[in-house]
């Protein structure tokens, strides 16, 4: 038995420190991932095959003996001198030796303008959580800077293809470039910088990141600038350039030598060609995949190419003669539109993915939007269904694969642990030990609260394939019809809105018994949120066919009570910095090193959550507000404001003076031109400002 030293140790000092000195840490060899978890006179034993198998069974213990939840907001904790003890031995292994995390959006929607304190943090959540397989993309635009300067083009050119720190994840999927640029020098340098930590962590850990690879994206003018034969990009698009173009090799060597010497070899590369809507007119697929394919083999004759299934990609003509194990394929919505060959999704793949390795994914959020969401007893269920089905044997474990994190930590709980469960479970019953472990106590009342949550919202039916949670209907731009804020939600009603306002009521009968603990505070603050979001799609209609009545008194009576309610909203989100504005925008400008950087990051913060691109993308191309978000400071001075204008304009309307059109996208470009300071402080008490919030809302 060797004695597992640095990573681990490092991780429990991180979470208290002298706690390394509770535990004895094992490493054992093993052909499967397992960890135990043990006693030996007052000290607990953790034993596993690998770091990442010991750091989840660390996890295990805090949680199911300790009450002790670690949360990407709260990463530290204080163990008890004495070690709740382990009565007897306690063994989980799985078969699935891959467990992946994060999607290209993740680096744009949640973090665009991480630190390495912050993504110290992640590493050690990630480990804790078995992820042993994460997408790594910090610092790729800092290879495409060398590998264009190679190629000829200037800096201001590559500039113009390089995107802005919060859209990257859109251009490395090759949708888009150069929106939210030019970055400013100092940006590559931060850039390779943090990658190098992110990797060296990973890799002490044995985390074995998935590096992007080449897939054949250039510059939209590489025809002019080259001479090469690409496929028409379309607008705002880079090209596609062909496989059987001679210089494809020759540019993907350039790639791969460039990543290999700033970042080191992957054993994993990460390609999506015609991601979302690309053009394959006129592409040979099978050439481009033995290209993509060969051009990564070269680089290391080990590499497994990582692609997302997402819309009709990856193209079966692509993969097909591929041969099986050097492809994994992300079978990205799978609890909601599966791709692994169930026959009963929208998306269904006849043969699957055929001989290639997958793995079972949760999108669970897209655009980084907040609210309460899930499907939690059908992605359990669905889980032990596709282990079981035909398509089983070429299942390699889990993934997550969240448009945005830092949200419904639940969830992503559940879904860590389904690799390490080997039989179907009871929802409710994990759910009951969730909030012990969650808030370090049993609680009626909490549980009360959450068996309600989890058959209603977090019960959203399987066949729903909506876009992430019901949207808050304060983020949507003003109108008649207002029901999703993003153009595309695909929102249905599936729970009663009474139901949600009533669970934070129990939530907050039990407040006083947890002051004080950081999850708690945390998730009442969410779900009363939630309650306020459910109050207002209640009094919106109201609204709504008050004016179309022609009812003045009643139509200006209940505008009052909605735009009060976005208010109120403001003021309970401004008790915890996760629910602010301010804590977004001083991460950006934090990174830049002038004060002109730290403008240019600050705009890259405020469009993205708002307009999100230029007034042809925002309205002609409908990704204005797709990245909405329900926050203080954002509330008060962006949603109100555009819902106070629109109010107005009816009220006008209805003692009949004559009104123009709302021009929206004029109101809502000068706010991400701002520069107005946020606060990042937490304002008020949140178990007073929950109970004095919620009074208002069922007064």
């Amino acid at each position: 038995v060797v004695k597992a030293a640095s990573p681990i140790q490092g991780l429990l000092e991180r979470i208290d420190k002298g706690a390394s000195r509770k535990f004895v840490i094992e490493q054992v060899k093993s052909p499967t991932d397992f960890f135990e978890l043990d006693q030996k006179g007052d000290k607990v034993v953790i034993r596993g095959n690998n770091y990442v198998s010991i750091a989840t069974g660390v996890n295990w213990y805090l949680k199911y003996y300790a009450g002790i939840q670690l949360s990407w907001n709260g990463m530290t904790a204080q163990l008890p001198a004495v070690l709740p003890a382990v009565p007897q031995k306690e063994r989980h292994e799985t078969d699935l030796k891959y467990r992946y995390d994060f999607n290209y959006c993740t680096y744009s929607y949640t973090m665009a303008f991480w630190d390495w304190d912050r993504w110290e943090k992640e590493i050690d959540w990630m480990a804790l959580h078995g992820i042993n397989l994460p997408l790594a993309v910090v610092g790729a635009d800092v290879v495409w800077y060398n590998v264009l300067t190679k190629l000829g083009y200037t800096k201001d050119e590559i500039n113009e293809f390089i995107a802005g720190p919060a859209f990257q994840g859109w251009w490395l999927m090759n949708n888009l470039e150069g929106w939210g640029g030019p970055n400013p020098d100092s940006w590559y340098k931060q850039r390779e910088t943090l990658q190098k930590q992110i990797l060296k962590r990973m890799r002490e850990y044995g985390i074995r990141p998935v590096l992007p690879g080449y897939s054949g994206m250039v510059p939209h003018n590489a025809k002019e600038r080259l001479g090469l034969n690409v496929s028409d990009p379309g607008l705002w698009r880079p090209a596609f350039l062909q496989p059987t173009d001679p210089r494809f090799n020759e540019i993907a060597d350039l790639y791969y030598k460039e990543m290999s010497r700033l970042y080191g070899k992957a054993d994993f590369y990460s390609m999506d060609p015609f991601h979302e809507g690309g053009n394959v007119a006129g592409v040979d697929l099978n050439a481009a995949g033995q290209a993509i394919w060969g051009a990564m083999k070269k680089a290391n004759p080990k590499a497994v190419w990582v692609a997302q299934a997402w819309q009709a990609n990856p193209r079966q003509k692509m993969i097909e003669n591929l041969p099986a194990g050097d492809l994994i394929v992300l079978d990205l919505f799978a609890e909601s539109r599966p791709q692994w060959g169930d026959p009963e999704s929208t998306w269904y793949r006849k043969e699957g993915f055929g001989k290639h390795d997958w793995l079972y994914c949760m999108l669970l959020n897209y655009g980084g939007n907040v609210g309460l969401h899930g499907k939690m007893k059908h992605v359990i269920d669905e889980f032990y269904k596709a282990k079981t089905s035909s398509f089983g044997k070429t299942m390699k474990g889990v993934g997550m694969t969240m448009e945005g994190s830092e949200n419904n930590p639940v969830m992503f709980e559940l879904l860590c642990e389904l690799p390490w469960r080997p039989a179907r479970f009871d929802k409710d019953e994990w759910l009951k030990n969730y909030t012990v472990a969650r808030y370090g106590k049993a609680d009626k009342a909490v549980q009360d609260a959450w068996l309600l949550l989890s058959n209603t919202i977090y019960n959203c039916p399987a066949k729903n394939t909506q876009q992430g949670t019901h949207e808050s209907v304060f983020c949507g731009r003003p109108d008649y019809d207002v029901y999703q804020v993003s153009s595309w939600s695909e929102m249905e009603p599936y729970y009663k809105p009474e139901d949600i306002i009533r669970a934070a009521g129990i939530m907050l009968s039990a407040a006083d018994r947890f002051k004080g603990n950081n999850n708690f505070e945390y998730d009442l603050i969410d779900i009363v949120r939630q309650a306020v979001a459910e109050k207002g799609r209640l009094v919106y209609p109201i609204m709504i066919d008050a004016y179309k009545a022609g009812e003045k008194e009643l139509f200006a009576a209940s505008s009052q009570r909605f735009l009060d309610l976005i208010l109120l909203q403001d003021k309970l989100l401004a008790a915890r910095p996760e629910f602010k504005v301010g804590t977004w925008i001083e991460k950006a400008r934090n990174l830049g090193t002038t004060p002109e950087e730290k403008d240019l990051y600050e705009w890259n913060a405020r469009v993205q959550v708002t307009t999100w691109g230029n007034r042809v993308a925002a309205d002609e191309g409908g990704l204005r507000d797709y990245a909405h978000k329900e926050w203080n400071g954002l509330l008060r001075d962006f949603y109100y404001n555009r819902w106070k204008v629109w109010i107005d304009r009816q009220k006008a309307q209805l003692n009949g003076a004559p009104v123009k059109a709302i021009d929206f996208y004029a109101i809502e470009e000068p706010w991400t031109k701002q520069t107005n300071p946020y606060s990042s402080q937490a304002e008020g008490d949140v178990i007073e400002v929950a109970k004095e919030v919620y009074a208002k809302i069922t007064e």
